[in-house]
């Protein structure tokens, strides 16, 4: 069973494991495979119309696939390697290990962002910008830039603490669990976070950067963990909503599985911190 762990307590092998993992998928051309998937769901999902992986209740099932076949396309490659989460609320330093030159590298340059050191830089030559908004080719960062403070512990205790999962409109003006999660009203979590980074983080590219990974791996602890605190309250809508996926329709792009198939984690994998 695949053990997700906190990227605070990976060895030094688990570390070049994983970048040499995803350097080998950028090379074969499945990374950007990623990148181009995530970039159509996010141009496609609108608050009036059809929405699957973004403002909607499915925001939290469909990362939760999309992270899976990553994983998945990872381990195909190397069987070991699982990926990391990385909890903003406590690894909140711009010198944190997630951006040391052995991890994911560290900040853009002031001028244009470019990031200067680590596995994923333009100089390291492993790591071209092909799936892009603009014509620039190289990972760039501006952290703490846009936004100076990510969430904190007591924010996302103050969202875990929502009894429902989420309401119509079911859209980014919702109030609930999933949209305070997402990132469109309250405090602010997942785009908040995305934002921060900077970049192609805060576009819709930003599995460009590797980081993406990490933040959407916590993201979908956060949901494990309310689904712990709930377990009175499930997903929702259940049936007949329509531009929604409700909890037995099959979602886009596989349509092979539905919400309710990805209710429960630890039939994939267990967390470090599970009991």
């Amino acid at each position: 069973m695949t053990v997700r762990k906190n990227l605070a307590s990976l060895t030094t092998d688990e570390k070049r494991r994983f970048v040499a993992a995803l350097l080998e998928l950028k090379r074969s051309g499945r990374y950007d495979e990623f990148v181009t998937t995530h970039n159509a769901f996010i141009l496609g999902d609108t608050d009036n119309g059809e929405r699957t992986g973004h403002r909607s209740p499915s925001f939290l099932p469909w990362h939760r696939r999309f992270l899976l076949e990553f994983e998945r396309a990872l381990q195909s490659v190397d069987a070991s390697v699982a990926l990391p989460y990385w909890d903003w609320t406590a690894d909140r330093s711009v010198r944190s290990s997630l951006w040391g030159p052995d991890f994911l590298g560290g900040n853009g340059r002031a001028r244009d962002g470019r990031v200067a050191d680590g596995p994923f830089s333009a100089a390291s030559g492993n790591w071209p910008i092909n799936v892009r908004v603009d014509g620039r080719t190289f990972l760039r960062r501006s952290l703490g830039s846009a936004v100076r403070e990510l969430p904190t512990r007591a924010e996302v205790d103050s969202v875990l603490a929502m009894a429902t999962y989420d309401m119509g409109p079911w859209n980014s003006a919702s109030d609930g669990f999933r949209n305070h999660l997402e990132g469109w009203r309250g405090v602010n979590l997942h785009n908040r976070v995305h934002v921060w980074v900077g970049g192609q983080m805060a576009t819709g590219v930003s599995p460009n950067d590797p980081v993406f990974w990490l933040h959407h791996a916590f993201i979908d602890k956060l949901w494990a963990e309310w689904q712990h605190r709930h377990p009175g309250s499930g997903y929702v809508p259940a049936a007949g909503t329509p531009n929604v996926v409700d909890l037995n329709e099959p979602m886009k792009p596989w349509n092979d599985v539905t919400p309710a198939d990805l209710l429960d984690h630890t039939a994939h994998y267990t967390f470090d911190t599970d009991a």
